[in-house]
């Protein structure tokens, strides 16, 4: 954990640029979380004889395998360098994009989204490691901040962009991803530096694979929960699955000599306490989403770009609170800034629970709520992540900004799972606004927790690379 990263081939390149370049990437693949599903009924229509429950795999298999690769995908770029990495990532990302706008069925779609969660996979943790590579140790915590921003515009833009796209033609939500991950490339291949990887021996084979087993049946068994039953053999066992790879992935790090986790990260500064609030935190963010979205929808009866563009100016506030952040902490304290976010998140869900009506009022109900969330939001996920990041060592940015992105892909479906079973089947208008304003009660809740495990949090001294 002592070694030193050196820069292959050393270049002068700005950390603006560098952050620029990897942006590109990272919003790309944010996007793809949450601009799909906006797209599922006309993919439905234009494949004869699909059903939405078969298309849902369009969405499952996205999220099942970027979130089971994270942590191996990390520590392969933090051995083999993570301009490599990334240009692989983006390029696989690409290529996966380019197919699934060609698709001709569903089978074909599924498996081109596979392909392209690979790569989102792959360039997501590198693309960090190269912004903290390239930010002096002094200004990586505002680089951070910033490249949690760029990842939350998936959220904004991804259900606007997706009803744009398809008023044109579905096929567009993916192929719009192909110039521009393009240039991202073109460019990437010029400017991106170049700091060498860790080396020495392979990573533990035997404990990525277990990894990634865990993972993916963890996720799996949340987002069949529903449709399979919560205590349906198949979602028991790939809990009971996940637990058993778990426990043997624990088992084969502590013996390995080169683990996919080194133990160590979990002893640095702020690591496990920033896991632990990624995981809650991104619990009451995804509720928040959804309940947004389906309120909108299926209450109101809003169309999806209109709901898109009800939704957006919260996650849009994020960016902005990101940047002015930096003074609140340096007066309150990374922790207590982390608090407070959580806190607003709150104030903001519970005002939907106090606000909103059966009768469509978007500034006084689901707007205020939204902002304030918003505001919540930009305080707490960049705050964190760049907490959680600011102890690791050079050789350890890709693995360590893993773990902390693999948090986040729990939480969110964990929270999504968490909303729909308190949500329920409400019978009529008034249980469907009581069943509502018990899951905003949930989310809260959910939020004032991550505040509280990220209160105890202080920013330690970063790690220089040289």
């Amino acid at each position: 954990m002592n070694s030193v990263v050196v820069e292959k081939n050393p270049r002068t390149v700005s950390p603006r640029a560098v952050l620029g370049i990897v942006a590109v990437g990272v919003l790309l693949s944010s996007l793809d979380l949450f601009i799909v599903n906006i797209a599922l009924p006309e993919i439905a229509a234009d494949f004869a004889g699909s059903e939405i429950s078969g298309l849902s795999w369009v969405l499952n298999a996205y999220a099942i395998v970027f979130a089971a690769l994270l942590v191996p995908a990390g520590r392969l770029g933090d051995r083999s360098g993570s301009r490599t990495t990334f240009l692989i990532g983006l390029g696989v990302f690409v290529l996966g994009s380019a197919l699934c706008s060609v698709a001709w069925n569903t089978g074909a779609l599924v498996a081109f989204r596979v392909l392209q969660a690979v790569g989102a996979a792959v360039l997501t943790p590198s693309s960090l490691g190269l912004v903290l590579a390239a930010t002096p140790p002094e200004r990586r915590a505002m680089a951070v901040r910033l490249w949690v921003a760029f990842g939350g515009l998936g959220a904004a833009l991804g259900p606007v962009l997706g009803g744009l796209l398809v008023e044109v033609h579905w096929r567009w939500v993916f192929l719009v991803n192909v110039p521009i991950g393009i240039v991202a490339l073109v460019v990437g291949l010029r400017l991106l530096p170049n700091p060498a990887g860790d080396g020495g021996r392979l990573p533990d084979l035997f404990g990525a694979l277990t990894l990634i087993g865990s993972v993916a049946a963890f996720i799996l068994a949340l987002v069949k929960g529903e449709d399979w039953g919560w205590v349906s053999a198949g979602v028991l066992g790939g809990f009971a699955g996940a637990v058993a790879l778990a426990v043997a992935f624990v088992m084969s790090s502590r013996a390995h000599r080169s683990p996919v986790v080194d133990p160590a990260l979990l002893r640095l500064p702020n690591f496990a306490l920033m896991i632990g609030n990624a995981l809650l935190f991104n619990i009451a963010f995804a509720g928040m989403l959804l309940s947004a979205v389906l309120w909108a929808q299926q209450v109101w009866g809003w169309s999806a770009l209109r709901t898109g563009l009800a939704i957006a100016p919260g996650p849009l506030v994020v960016p902005i609170v990101a940047v002015l952040a930096g003074r609140l902490i340096a007066k309150l304290g990374v922790g207590s800034v982390i608090a407070a976010g959580g806190i607003v998140f709150a104030a903001g869900i519970l005002w939907w629970a106090a606000a909103i009506t059966l009768t469509p009022d978007y500034v006084g109900g689901l707007l205020g709520g939204m902002l304030v969330t918003g505001l919540g939001v930009g305080l707490t996920m960049p705050t964190s992540f760049a907490a959680g990041t600011a102890a690791l060592p050079p050789q350890r940015f890709a693995t360590g900004s893993a773990v902390l992105s693999m948090a986040r892909q729990f939480g969110l479906a964990i929270g999504v799972a968490v909303f729909v079973a308190v949500l329920g089947s409400p019978a009529g208008p008034d249980a469907t606004l009581e069943a509502y304003r018990h899951g905003w009660y949930v989310i809260a809740g959910a939020a004032v927790l991550a505040g509280l495990a990220g209160s105890a949090a202080r920013m330690p001294r970063p790690v220089s690379a040289s």
